[in-house]
């Protein structure tokens, strides 16, 4: 710990000293600007987040306003971005927060750091991902620092959080805005070939304990590797990841994931995708009967655990996996199996739609393997140049190991809908 303190106290001195003015990047423009970032959506959940037991349908309107102010000059840059999000009609008002906070130096042999509350987004984003869906997602502070060459790319991350900045009282961290005490993550991707990317991920994530305050942060390792060529019309994707070392109640860990998926750019308005993805389970996972009672003894952890992921984006629009957990903490794994196609009819207007069937990956006790079936449809307007209209409907008919894992007796008759509303102005630019 105390050397990677070092390393981060090295790059903030070090780099800036290099990163004089007359090294830095050829312009020497200054940049100012002000973007907005307003949207409001509408939902009507009747099952979905999860599924519930014979409650009324859901119907709300969300919103979120973001104002993002960005200074550039040379290599220097730093981006400031207050938001605020609710519900409407909510007794707080919603919640203020920054989403973004940073500042970065570039130099031009491609080195760089960057500093602050930040977007972090990684490959597919399965394991390391913006989740903008969410209306007010969680943002890491944190140092990034590293090199970006034309066919090489290095980049080091290191975070370490805490409740206040106490004088004294320890090191202990719960209830904080991230679900982690420290994080190092060191990232390369290179381009072998023209059409050819490969991308190499290794973290190192401490976990606390948030029963036991004494307990000592436990470490967790997740490494991994994702390819994607793109012969022709055709993009294919890979990605293979394993999870070691130990959970934050200092249980081993030994799971993984895998994942392929193709898409077919058959004209310029029509594309086809398909693709798999299995992501290990808890053994012995058990969620007892309703009303009842049920202990199952855990000596491992073989659950996958996609932390930063962005989950709506992959396991379902309806977030019934990893965005909410089962009974116990466990899970029993999935499986998914999806096909979709997408048809832009004009340049404003797209249509999507998709299929998926859904399984766990281990045998739940009495039950089968599998979940249900899922279908989105969505569909996307562009208005004007900064305002777009989104709608969606996803359905999903479960099937009785669904009624169990979550508890419900409305497996057939789980469906979401929503409507939103995206406009991203620039209220003001100007370079000098």
């Amino acid at each position: 710990m105390k050397n990677i303190l070092l390393l981060a106290f090295a790059l903030l001195v070090i780099v800036p000293a290099y990163a004089q003015p007359d090294t830095l990047q050829s312009s020497k423009s200054h940049h100012f600007s002000v973007r907005g970032e307003l949207w409001t959506r509408g939902e009507i959940r009747a099952g979905a987040l999860p599924a519930q037991n014979g409650e009324e349908k859901a119907y709300f309107l969300s919103g979120s306003t973001l104002l993002g102010l960005d200074y550039l000059h040379n290599g220097f840059q730093v981006r400031i971005a207050p938001k605020h999000s609710g519900v409407w009609g909510a007794q707080n008002g919603g919640d203020l927060s920054l989403d973004e906070g940073w500042i970065s130096l570039t130099h031009r042999s491609g080195l760089f750091l960057k500093v602050g509350r930040q977007k972090i987004a990684y490959d597919d984003e399965r394991i390391i991902g913006t989740n903008d869906w969410v209306m007010n997602p969680s943002r890491p502070d944190l140092i990034k620092a590293g090199i970006d060459r034309e066919k090489h790319k290095l980049h080091v991350l290191f975070a370490f959080n805490q409740n206040a900045d106490n004088v004294n009282g320890g090191s202990y961290y719960k209830d904080g805005g991230q679900p982690y005490k420290s994080m190092q993550t060191v990232w390369y991707h290179t381009d072998p070939l023209p059409q050819l990317g490969v991308s190499l991920l290794f973290m190192n994530t401490g976990m606390q304990n948030p029963l036991d305050s004494l307990n000592d942060t436990q470490y967790q390792q997740l490494f991994g590797a994702f390819v994607e060529g793109r012969p022709g019309p055709v993009d294919i994707q890979a990605s293979y990841y394993r999870q070691t070392g130990h959970c934050e109640y200092a249980l081993p860990i030994h799971a993984w994931m895998t994942s392929i998926e193709a898409a077919w750019q058959m004209t310029s308005r029509f594309r086809v995708n398909t693709g798999y993805f299995h992501m290990s389970g808890d053994e012995k996972f058990y969620v007892p009967p309703e009303g009842a009672l049920g202990m199952t003894l855990k000596t491992e952890v073989r659950g996958f655990n996609p932390i930063f992921g962005s989950h709506h984006q992959f396991y379902g629009a309806m977030d019934f996996f990893y965005v909410t957990t089962y009974y116990g903490g466990n899970t029993p794994g999935l499986q998914d199996f999806h096909v979709g196609v997408k048809w832009d009819p004009s340049k404003t207007v797209s249509l999507l739609a998709s299929y998926h069937y859904l399984a766990t990956a281990i045998q739940v006790p009495e039950t089968t393997k599998t979940l249900g079936h899922e279908l989105e449809l969505s569909a996307s307007w562009t208005l004007l140049k900064d305002v777009t209209l989104q709608a969606g409907y996803s359905f999903m008919d479960g099937t009785e190991t669904m009624a169990v894992l979550k508890r419900s007796h409305n497996r057939n008759h789980l469906n979401w809908g929503w409507i939103m509303l995206s406009v991203t102005p620039e209220f003001f630019s100007y370079s000098w």
